[in-house]
């Protein structure tokens, strides 16, 4: 029988997460290095950055998880100093660790060298560098390696500067088939347009509706683009219309594990595209006031969407 006492004894009025740290504290207590890495976690996750660094810190030179997570709170300054330089350093030593636990981290830790890299954050920046460690990353496609990284190659080689749209075509092909749904939405528009591929509107279509289901707003924008283009005025509108709704960017990549600057062009596209409707009475309501008030705001959420778009109708292309 439970005593009235023990109805409300410490135990009884603990939190899940109260209860987990106490139960991993017994255990890493004990010898238990699992335990304790899972306790440096718990507190990573509940925003107790200094008592995660601590845990990590006194694993990091067994334990290629904790070295790699002491490097993201390094890099980010979370708990402590940021400082990349020792961030990019602490990557470099879990790339270099061959045990078992090194696992995926290791796909994962070169990733984030070759961004690095690319942003000359604690390193002297270059590209080509970037492209190296995001290609031992990618692992020649391999599932289980850094499907991110496969991704920010498609990207990478679609950059006017390192532009090679065919190995672009080739990377994006392997991310989509890994899973990425940023990818995803990056063939479909390859496809619409004939990037990297021959132009092949049946598979931009395919690729373009499913990412977006998946949620991926840029493809959305393109779909609702298509639409306008073909006429189809009433679906353009509509779609577009949904899209402008969208006003928590930080939340929508997170979610979708989508780049926040693609997120961003594609709510604008889509303000634009509704403004057009707006402003010509295609599938909706003329209102030339609604539409100035939509073109607005995509012209401050992204000014050289807008530039390019309006340039489409200054030659009669929309």
């Amino acid at each position: 029988p439970v005593e009235p006492h023990d109805l409300f004894s410490s135990e009884s009025l603990a939190t899940p997460v109260e209860r987990a740290e106490r139960l991993l504290k017994g255990r890493a207590e004990g010898g238990d290095k699992q335990a304790l890495f899972l306790l440096g976690q718990l507190y990573y996750y509940e925003g107790r950055y200094e008592e995660a660094e601590r845990v990590f810190d006194g694993l990091k030179d067994s334990d290629p998880r904790a070295l790699f997570q002491l490097a993201v709170m390094y890099y980010d300054g979370l708990g402590t100093a940021m400082d990349q330089a020792r961030a990019v350093d602490y990557m470099r030593r879990v790339v270099q660790r061959n045990n078992p636990e090194a696992g995926s981290i290791r796909y994962t830790a070169l990733y984030h060298i070759g961004i690095a890299y690319l942003e000359g954050y604690g390193v002297q920046q270059s590209n080509t560098e970037a492209e190296s460690y995001w290609l031992l990353a990618a692992d020649e496609g391999n599932p289980r390696a850094c499907v991110k990284a496969q991704s920010s190659l498609g990207m990478f080689y679609s950059r006017p500067e390192t532009q090679d749209l065919k190995r672009a075509f080739f990377w994006h092909s392997e991310a989509c088939g890994n899973g990425s749904l940023e990818s995803q939405g990056a063939l479909g528009i390859m496809y619409l347009y004939g990037q990297g591929i021959q132009q092949d509107p049946k598979a931009a279509i395919e690729c373009l509706k499913e990412a977006a289901e998946r949620g991926n707003v840029y493809a959305q924008a393109h779909l609702a683009a298509y639409y306008y283009h073909r006429k189809l005025y009433s679906r353009a509108a509509a779609l577009a219309k949904r899209i402008t709704n969208y006003d928590d960017i930080a939340a929508i990549a997170m979610v979708t594990d989508c780049l926040p600057e693609y997120v961003i062009k594609g709510v604008a596209i889509a303000l634009f595209y509704y403004a057009r409707c707006l402003e010509l009475g295609k599938g909706v309501p003329q209102s030339k006031e609604k539409a100035w008030q939509y073109f607005t705001k995509a012209a401050r959420l992204n000014p050289e969407v807008c530039q390019d778009l309006q340039r489409d109708i200054i030659f009669s292309r929309m």
